[in-house]
């Protein structure tokens, strides 16, 4: 145990402060950048000094380091989200380790975001009840679209189907974060058309840039907007003087274009009595 302890304070240990930016995705074997000149390393002894990447805790090995070059090299494919989700910085503490003597080398690898992922939205279709009644200038909060991607690589706008009864208009959370709202711009008829569709699109600031859809079902709810209409305007009936009681005179028929309650129909008679004056000499 003394000899151990021996070895580990005479370990040179070396707090540096070199960093690597690259982009995520790159393939195996890519070049990060020569650790071995960054550091003021003699390239000539990293083989015999056993030089290696200690990964620390993380299972996935992140960087190599090609002992006749000393270059440093992507180990596998680094997906960015993967490892640090929405985060706005990505970075990743590794350290080169050299033997005879012990020698730490600290560097930093800052993983870049590319555009590798596209907008979503949680639902395929976002369905809406709007009563026809509804009046211009109604707004009606959209669902957000996600982007696993970070900064312009995320969901920067949004572009609605042209439709002749919907605006969208694009906000902006605190947070940055952009969401839509449907806007009434022509009042709905629901005897004209009982149903909307749209298509909303999510596009992000890739270049090039990347989208998502969703569809939008508008069902037009009824309103009592129209007054029952008879068959026709006026109903013209001859009739005998004796005719018995309980003779069908005439039959009336009227329709309603809303429906369920709105568009049932009853009848009432109002009697009308045509009133003579009768002069006597």
């Amino acid at each position: 145990m003394v000899g151990f302890f021996f070895v580990v304070l005479m370990a040179h240990t070396a707090y540096g402060d070199v960093s690597y930016s690259f982009p995520e995705e790159m393939k195996r074997g890519s070049v990060i950048g020569n650790i071995a000149k960054d550091l003021g390393l003699d390239m000539d002894k990293l083989s015999s000094r056993e030089a290696r990447i200690d990964n620390g805790d993380n299972r996935q090995r992140f960087s190599d380091i090609n002992l006749n070059t000393g270059e440093l090299t992507v180990a596998e494919r680094i997906d960015r989200e993967q490892i640090c989700g929405k985060k706005a910085s990505c970075v990743i503490k590794q350290e080169l380790v050299l033997e005879n003597p012990l020698e730490l080398q600290r560097f930093i690898l800052n993983i870049q975001d590319i555009n590798d992922n596209s907008p979503q939205f949680k639902q395929s279709v976002i369905k809406f009840e709007i009563r026809e009644s509804a009046e211009k200038g109604s707004r009606y909060l959209l669902d957000e679209a996600y982007d696993a991607d970070t900064g312009m690589n995320s969901v920067q706008s949004y572009v609605i189907q042209d439709n002749e009864h919907f605006l969208l208009s694009v906000l902006t959370r605190e947070n940055g974060r952009k969401y839509g709202e449907l806007v009434l711009n022509k009042e709905l008829d629901r005897e004209q058309q009982k149903e909307v569709t749209l298509i909303l699109t999510a596009v992000d600031g890739g270049t090039p840039p990347r989208s998502g859809t969703v569809a939008i079902h508008v069902t037009v709810l009824d309103a009592n907007d129209n007054a029952p209409v008879f068959s026709q305007a006026v109903y013209k009936v001859s009739l005998p003087e004796n005719s018995p009681l309980d003779t069908v005179v005439v039959t009336v028929s009227a329709t309603d274009a809303d429906e369920g309650q709105n568009g049932e129909v009853t009848y009432d008679l109002v009697e009308f009595r045509k009133m003579a004056t009768y002069y006597f000499l």
